[in-house]
């Protein structure tokens, strides 16, 4: 049973921690010193260190987060600004400095622009995604270059596409690169070939340098004119551990210029053995293909039918007499039912004959060649023909006794 007014080491130790992080000082602030012990830790990556003065010093950890952002690891003796939060750990009641960012000292407010820059244009959008990412296109016809139109830079990207795809025409507009002019000569080429409509990519970079060399592609202008681009755009500034601002802003990052002109175009002798085995699997298909059909041709050749045709003309003789005996008979079918139907309607008409009424002895008149049907229309002495079964006789009217109907 723990005492009254009495507490364990880990609770003081939780306590004094919780007053560090509470600390609005503490949690965001920048110490200069000196790196002395330096050591990164080869399974987890996190780095362990000091820093001093002429007076004191602290200890720090930089874990593999935060150390993975560094262009080169510090070395014991040299000057640095770090960047972190202060905090206990508590298994040992020790506080130390967690550094998030290290920066040599010298360079630490142009890596602070760098950094405040950086968020405002990714808070933007200005910066390219996964998503939003132009693939550079296959075989360029025309390739845009802005750069120094001296130095080694050039004459290396010239050499690599005159190597690799020479067909490729390239068109480059001359910019200072750095000093107080480089923004706006790098922005001015840029602008120029924007506004051409027979360029299909464009490369903007320099050679390496120091931080201040290369700032010019940190520069704001510099950053959106790239992004603006209407065709894909490659940013090669400085050397593979030189990251610009420019490379967020670009579809393609290039780790130097040299690197950027093998990614701008094919490899030749590649595109020659991918068309080399293209044709060769063509070849093989068509080959595959008639041995296929030749097998097939084989196989009629060597059937029974062919080797003997007179057994295929039996069979289809034999084939032709059946349907000729199944249309005959056919035939003859329709013919019989065509016949009973005619016969049918010859018995129908011939009863409904007027001969066959004058042959039960029945007789018809006519007038003036107009068959007589009432005494109306007979006057005494009037022509008439009388029609029989068997002929005919003339006579003429007498006397006429018309029927009065019944009162």
């Amino acid at each position: 049973m723990s005492n009254p007014g009495v507490v364990r080491v880990s609770a003081l130790n939780d306590y004094i921690k919780a007053l560090f992080d509470k600390n609005d000082v503490l949690q965001n602030i920048r110490v200069e010193g000196e790196i002395s012990n330096f050591k990164r830790h080869a399974a987890s990556g996190h780095c362990y260190f000091s820093i001093k003065d002429e007076k004191s010093a602290i200890n720090c950890v930089m874990f593999r987060s935060a150390a993975q952002q560094l262009r080169a690891l510090p070395q014991n003796g040299q000057a640095v600004i770090c960047q972190g939060s202060v905090s206990v750990y508590t298994k040992s009641g020790s506080y130390q400095l967690y550094v998030q960012r290290l920066l040599p000292v010298g360079v630490g407010d142009l890596q602070l622009q760098y950094e405040k820059l950086k968020a405002k244009l990714a808070a933007e959008g200005v910066f390219k995604t996964e998503e939003t990412r132009r693939a550079l296109p296959r075989m360029p016809k025309k390739i845009g270059i802005v750069t120094s139109p001296t130095g080694a830079v050039i004459r290396d990207m010239l050499r690599v596409l005159r190597r690799r795809w020479p067909m490729s025409e390239v068109l480059l507009v001359p910019a200072s690169v750095q000093g107080q002019e480089g923004a706006r000569s790098i922005c001015a080429g840029l602008a120029a070939l924007y506004a051409r409509d027979d360029i299909d990519m464009i490369i903007v970079g320099r050679g390496g340098g120091s931080l201040e060399d290369l700032w010019n592609f940190n520069e704001e202008p510099v950053v959106r004119m790239i992004a603006q681009s209407p065709v894909p755009i490659v940013s090669a500034v400085g050397h593979e551990t030189d990251v610009t601002l420019a490379d967020f802003a670009a579809d393609v990052r290039a780790g130097t210029p040299s690197m950027a002109a093998e990614l701008a175009v094919p490899d030749r002798a590649q595109v020659w053995r991918e068309i080399s085995e293209a044709r060769a699997r063509c070849e093989s298909a068509v080959q595959t293909l008639l041995r296929r059909k030749a097998q097939v041709l084989a196989g009629y050749l060597s059937g029974s039918l062919l080797q003997d045709p007179a057994r295929l003309l039996a069979s289809y003789h034999l084939t032709l007499d059946q349907r000729w005996a199944e249309l005959d008979k056919a035939l003859q079918q329709t013919m019989n039912d065509k016949q009973k139907r005619f016969s049918e309607n010859i018995s129908t008409l011939d009863a409904l004959s007027p001969l066959k009424v004058l042959a039960r002895g029945y007789s018809f008149c006519e007038k003036e060649g107009v068959a007589v049907r009432s005494t109306s229309q007979l006057a005494v002495g009037d022509a008439l023909t009388l029609h029989f079964a068997d002929g005919a006789a003339s006579c003429t009217t007498t006397s006429i006794d018309q029927k009065r109907d019944e009162q």
